[in-house]
């Protein structure tokens, strides 16, 4: 996690000393290249991250049906008491 806030706290100046350290060691033609599979990698990260969400919605949404029919059913059974609920 520090690692992270590190590379946040970077200025402009830092930030064109890696890029043309980068630029230095992959050469021109790389460059594209690892933008563009870093692209990717990030877009597949997020396409995964927001499967994961729809899942965990729709899980939600069958929880809260179910407890919601629940809840009626215990509605109808104080409003209308049978002799087997006693």
């Amino acid at each position: 996690m520090n690692d992270i806030l590190l590379f946040l706290n970077l200025g402009g100046g830092e930030l064109i000393l890696i890029l043309l350290v980068v630029l230095l060691m992959f050469g021109g033609k790389g460059v594209p290249t690892i933008a563009r599979t870093l692209g990717r990698s990030m877009r597949e990260f997020k396409d995964a991250a927001n499967g994961i969400q729809q899942e965990v919605r729709s899980s939600f949404k069958d929880v809260s049906n179910e407890v919601e029919e629940q809840v009626q059913e215990v509605k109808r059974r104080m409003e209308n008491p049978t002799e087997n609920d006693r």
